[in-house]
């Protein structure tokens, strides 16, 4: 599977930033170049279950739903995407610790690469490749409550009901009015919104305030 994910990767064009394979789906960290997601995921998607279906003698779809993705616009949360994803099983409690898991990107960055481009993450943390990999290790042990792609399985709120929500909650007449708020307070609210059920992406662009503040609060 592994040669089979490098060939795609040199025909098409795209990078493999981080990945990890859970028990009923899994997380891919990608850069699109030549071709859009949709081909890139149908592509990926049609080798995997030929593989699968061939290895275990089976026919048919392997897959339920399609595929869900939202855009990584800064290094920061790439970052916290790519820790996000390989934290996966020890949130889980499948493992004490990424490294021991096998079907993740984490050893990747820290032993041998396969498939993945290893490259463009640790340099976000230091053009020296070693101290590149402490702060890689350092921050991926962080304990955080990251979530990642804003997709909730059981509240899905549209930006009307969002809209209401602020101006009831935070007492204002426009959701930018929160821009202006003291920022404790600020930040009170905009964790109360998530708590809410509205995702980071809705928080950010209808109160015009940026996803990285929207994350930290």
């Amino acid at each position: 599977m592994v040669i089979n994910a490098k060939k795609i990767s040199r025909k098409n064009g795209y990078k493999i930033y981080g990945y990890c394979l859970m028990e009923n789906h899994i997380h891919l960290l990608i850069k699109e170049e030549k071709e859009a997601l949709e081909i890139i995921m149908r592509r990926i998607g049609a080798s995997y279950v030929y593989w699968y279906n061939l290895k275990y003698n089976r026919y048919g779809h392997l897959f339920q739903d399609r595929y869900k993705s939202e855009v990584v616009e800064d290094e920061s949360y790439f970052l916290t995407v790519l820790r996000y994803i390989h934290q996966n099983p020890v949130k889980a409690g499948i493992v004490a610790d990424a490294a021991n898991y096998n079907w993740s990107s984490y050893n990747e960055y820290v032993g041998k690469r396969a498939i993945v481009d290893t490259d463009f993450a640790l340099r976000i943390y230091s053009s020296d490749r070693e101290k590149a990999l402490e702060s890689f290790k350092r921050f991926h042990w962080i304990s955080s409550d990251d979530l990642c792609l804003d997709v909730s399985e059981n509240k899905r709120l549209t930006d009307k009901m969002v809209v209401e929500i602020i101006k009831q909650k935070c007492r204002v007449n426009h959701c930018s009015e929160i821009q202006s708020v003291e920022k404790d307070q600020r930040d009170r609210y905009l964790k109360f919104l998530k708590e809410e059920g509205l995702s980071t992406r809705q928080n950010a662009r209808l109160t015009g305030i940026s996803r990285g503040i929207v994350l930290k609060a």
